[in-house]
């Protein structure tokens, strides 16, 4: 590396967040020789990788949830720092463009087949349905301003503003959990107080206590706390409820260096290098360092009003006790391997659970191995964290989905990948990630202690070569900029995974704030 890449100036900077020169040197390596793809050996489907549960099953798992879940330390980890702004993206380019928005005129355009206008349009006449409608009425009120009038006159210039800007509810400026998702008689609830209201259905563990974990920005922190404040004592009385609820914040240690599209590190106006944070993979940490038995992790804007959650509380405990289930009889068979020797026949149950359950299949000529060296295998094997992960039919959503993946040393597993993992170039890796049958909705249930009840240290089973480039843009300039493994792809790479599918209905995400609209989210 050349050493006058960096200033003085550089190395406070580089310092003051935490993060050492060698990270940073070891990051401009990784963009210049390209981060590795994954190597795709076919989808899972149901069958082979995916399991499918049977009716019968799933009620009989859901009695073992309500027989199990009150002894364990259950928690629910909420990534829940991300902007509301790309949720609004049609109505920033509206408003930036136009100085007066028309009802009429976006019609036209929407019937003449622009692009743009049709989102517009579909916004502006379900405006009232929104839940955050009352609060835009009342804050316009305030400004003097009569929102039903402007409606029935077409102007929506003014409207959009009071719902983007700080002059009114700065929608586009807060994280997404804050904004109000869902309209109930007398109140609406935001994106955060809904997964309150989840928790407290399936995440009660031990002690009665309803515990959930979101990772906050810092500067959105305060505004959490309030509308935590504003709730809590409510809800714990309907519910019947204690909850136990934090925040944790991404550390600046977690940034990555960004690059010009030469592999220089890149600088702002003010010659200051630019540091990122470097994804969900950035998350990791703060997910290590939660003590409980069981992790419920789920995205923060996959929530639905009080009509439609039965179904995702039903599958929550049915995913939640298949990992109890699997997770008592790798604890026995643990317990087994210890007791040397260990009996042929033991050991050929255990290597078809493997095979079967944690479809892990045998390394080649694990046959000729001896006994002892293929329990201290087997016991390698099953002394890992677990997960059991929920996959929904693919409805082309965008983002990762369930594969077989090859190693480096030529093993199969199971991974959830993301399609910048894999080479654009090469035709035969993008044609099976083409034919994947299902997607990856984020719904997962992680068992992170050993038998001994001993939390596995997370940072063990990552695969630091699973990294992101990503092409983005900064003050009209091309930058690259790096993305650590992401928390449930590479972060989890050497887990125990096991894939169950898991009904449509359970996945509800919104994305663009018309999503709202759809009737999974109208109460």
């Amino acid at each position: 590396m050349n050493p006058e890449l960096f200033t003085d100036k550089d190395l406070v900077q580089i310092s003051s967040r935490g993060i050492s020169l060698e990270k940073v040197v070891a990051e401009i390596e990784i963009f210049k020789r390209g981060a590795p793809f994954l190597k795709l050996d076919r989808p899972c489907t149901v069958g082979d990788g995916i399991k499918r549960i049977a009716a019968d099953e799933a009620l009989s798992l859901v009695e073992f949830f309500t027989e199990t879940a009150a002894a364990r330390d259950l928690v629910k980890f909420v990534p829940a720092s991300g902007a509301a702004s790309r949720m609004f993206q049609v109505l920033l380019q509206a408003t930036y463009a136009n100085e007066r928005i028309f009802l009429p005129e976006v019609a036209a355009r929407a019937a003449a087949g622009d692009p743009e206008a049709g989102p517009l349009l579909v916004f502006m006449r379900g405006i009232k349905k929104f839940a955050f409608f009352s609060d835009l009425q009342a804050v316009m009120a305030a400004a003097g301003l009569d929102i039903e009038a402007l409606i029935g006159e077409g102007e929506f210039k003014e409207i959009i503003d009071y719902l983007l800007t700080a002059k009114g509810l700065n929608y586009a400026g807060l994280p997404k959990g804050l904004l109000k998702f869902h309209k109930y008689p007398g109140a609406s609830r935001s994106a955060f107080a809904e997964h309150l209201v989840e928790a407290a259905a399936y995440a009660r563990g031990r002690g009665g206590k309803s515990r959930l974990h979101f990772t906050v920005s810092p500067k959105h922190r305060p505004e959490f706390n309030q509308a935590l404040a504003e709730i809590k004592d409510e809800y714990e009385k309907e519910y019947g409820v204690c909850f136990d609820i934090d925040f944790s914040e991404q550390e600046k240690a977690t940034d990555t260096l960004a690059v010009d599209l030469e592999n220089r590190p890149f600088r702002d106006a003010d010659g200051r290098l630019l540091f990122r944070p470097g994804g969900h993979g950035a998350l990791f940490d703060n997910l290590n360092r939660l003590e409980a038995d069981i992790i419920f992790i789920k995205n923060i804007d996959n929530v639905v009003p009080d009509r439609f959650k039965a179904g995702t509380f039903f599958w929550k405990k049915v995913l939640c006790a298949y990992l109890f289930k699997v997770q008592r009889q790798i604890f026995t068979y643990l317990e087994k391997i210890e007791r040397q020797p260990v009996a042929a026949e033991l050991l050929n149950e255990i290597l078809e659970f493997c095979r079967d359950e944690l479809s892990v299949p045998p390394p080649t000529g694990f046959a000729l191995r001896s006994d002892l060296a293929k329990a201290d295998f087997l016991s390698k094997i099953l002394n890992r964290p677990l997960r059991v992960c929920g996959m929904v039919k693919n409805e082309g959503e965008p983002g990762g989905g369930p594969f077989w993946v090859a190693g480096r040393d030529g093993s199969l597993s199971l991974q959830i990948v993301e399609g910048v993992q894999i080479d654009p170039r090469a035709p035969d890796q993008q044609e099976i990630l083409r034919k994947a049958t299902h997607f990856n909705p984020v719904d997962l249930v992680c068992g992170v202690r050993d038998r001994q009840g001993r939390g596995f240290d997370l940072k063990k089973y990552v695969d630091n070569a699973a990294v992101f480039i990503a092409q983005k843009s900064r003050d009209g300039r091309e930058i690259k900029a790096l993305e650590l493994p992401g928390i449930w792809n590479g972060a989890m790479a050497y887990w125990n995974t096991i894939f169950v599918e898991v009904p449509l209905k359970t996945f509800n995400p919104v994305k663009s704030v018309n999503d709202l609209l759809r009737d999974e989210h109208q109460t």
